[in-house]
């Protein structure tokens, strides 16, 4: 057989049931509150509540400390670039063969009393020029030609500022032979220049281009390297969004509270009209009681009187008139006997009997009386049988008929008459007390009206506005009392159908 499951300890603890208890009386009360604050608000102000809380949860969530920013540093390891090769440098120029110095020339001999000076030699495209050093009067020109070497001096100044002639000075004459080798001499010396010149142009010219590549190499390498760098180390900065539950909850938090404002006040008026419908029979109750209470003690009060001065009147009737009195005997056993039930039903909270049973009381009661009065009392009672089974409240019919013969026929010295009569009337059922008494509240005997004002109490408790009671006076004297109920049959097998006059 397999054991049962073991309860923990902690749920027959009664420190911990209480504390539960508590708690749940907590919660249940703070939903009632709630629950209350949203059907006491508006739609327009709930939308305006949960707009609110909806915009403010959004921004709750992106701020600190349900987001965090963080900086991190990412390295990759990542191959190194290809980089190009670098540009190849240009041919440098070999040095050309140092050519066989020609003899120096002999110094020149110095003039007489000039001592030694400085002498400049420039060989120019008319020739060759020899002159002092930093004096220009004082310059010659050489000129080659085939003929020979003829040294001119420089035109020198006059007075006056113009130039003089310029005058020969050397004049050295060679022969064609050595005059032709000279100036090929010379031709190939300037050919070969100009050849250097333009190798050596032509070599600074490569040199800057070289220069250029490889600065435009050094370049795209530079910054390869630092796209490199930035791919293989990377440095972001990441977002932690640990709030973001905020806004669901919001939004379920908004859609459990119109469904609470939905259906709470729905509830909520249902108990508040449960409540007061309570509260409705309970005062119905209450007043049905104390109507009982008072139609109770004015039985109490007025039938033993009654009984009493019904016996009083027995008694004298036996030695003076033996018939009336066993006439009068047998009327009051058939009101008792109509009565007692009647009572008892009364206290069992009876609310409705047929009007054949209200008759049975009332008939045995107006032959009593009638014994009483003699010829100052002549009564009727005129109900139809078929509305002999009607329903009608009981001890209203004889209560109208005691008021009527105490406070309106006993005390007219003459007399009168009491009809009793019942008819249908649209559908309701009418009943009516008329008398020809003195009239409504002009006995003396007249009463405080509490006999009907209890009346008109239970009608209503029972009918509400379909039941009515009205004192009216009768021509030529007296009052008619009539009082209308709904018309329900009852049905009574039992009913009894006689009726006198």
């Amino acid at each position: 057989m397999k054991a049962a499951p073991r309860i923990p300890d902690w749920i027959t603890d009664p420190v911990w049931r209480d504390r539960l208890s508590r708690w749940a009386t907590v919660t249940i009360n703070a939903f009632h509150r709630y629950a209350g604050w949203l059907v006491s608000m508006s739609w327009p102000r709930f939308t305006t509540y949960a707009l609110v809380l909806l915009i403010g949860t959004h921004i709750l969530t992106n701020m600190w400390p349900f987001t965090l920013r963080v900086t991190e540093s990412v390295r990759h390891d990542l191959p190194m670039p290809d980089f190009p090769d670098a540009p190849e440098g240009p041919e440098v120029p070999e040095p050309p063969e140092a050519a066989e110095d020609p003899a120096p020339p002999e110094a020149p001999a110095s003039r007489p009393g000039k001592g030694s000076e400085a002498v400049e030699i420039s060989i120019g495209k008319h020739g060759v020029r020899i002159g002092a050093k930093g004096k220009q009067e004082e310059a010659a020109e050489v000129n080659i030609s085939p003929d020979g070497v003829r040294i001119v001096a420089a035109p020198a100044t006059g007075a006056s500022g113009a130039a003089s002639t310029p005058a020969t000075v050397l004049d050295i004459r060679l022969p064609p032979e050595a005059a032709e080798v000279l100036r090929r001499e010379l031709e190939s010396n300037a050919q070969h220049i100009a050849e250097e010149a333009k190798r050596v142009a032509e070599s600074m010219r490569a040199k800057r281009e070289y220069e250029r590549e490889m600065a435009r190499w050094k370049a795209e390498r530079a910054q390869m390297m630092a796209e490199w760098r930035r791919a293989a180390s990377e440095t972001r900065v990441r977002t932690l969004r640990w709030g973001d539950f905020l806004a669901d909850l919001s939004i379920l938090w908004v859609a459990f509270s119109i469904a609470v404002k939905a259906l709470y006040k729905g509830r909520r008026e249902a108990e508040a009209k449960a409540a007061a419908a309570e509260e409705n029979a309970e005062a119905e109750a209450l007043k049905r009681q104390l109507v009982e209470a008072r139609l109770q003690t004015m039985q109490a009060q007025v039938e033993p009187h009654f009984l009493f001065n019904t016996l009083a009147s027995i008694d004298h009737l036996i030695e003076t008139d033996p018939k009336r009195a066993s006439q009068m005997q047998k009327n009051l056993i058939a009101l008792l006997r109509a009565t007692m039930p009647t009572m008892r039903e009364a206290n069992g909270q009876q609310k409705v009997r047929d009007l054949a049973r209200e008759v049975a009381v009332v008939r045995p009661y107006l032959e009593i009386l009638s014994v009483r009065m003699e010829e100052r009392l002549q009564w009727r009672i005129d109900v139809p049988d078929g509305l002999l089974s009607a329903e009608f409240p009981p001890m209203i019919i004889q209560g109208l008929v005691e008021n009527a013969i105490k406070h309106g026929l006993e005390p007219k010295p003459e007399g009168g008459s009491l009809v009793v009569s019942a008819h249908i009337e649209h559908g309701n059922l009418l009943v009516q007390v008329a008398d020809t008494g003195l009239g409504f509240g002009r006995a003396g005997t007249s009463g405080t009206g509490v006999g009907l004002a209890n009346t008109r109490e239970r009608l209503q408790l029972q009918y509400g506005n379909q039941a009515s009671l009205t004192v009216t006076e009768n021509q030529p004297s007296g009052t008619i009392v009539r009082i209308q109920v709904p018309y329900r049959s009852n049905h009574n097998p039992n009913a009894n159908a006689n009726s006198g006059a």
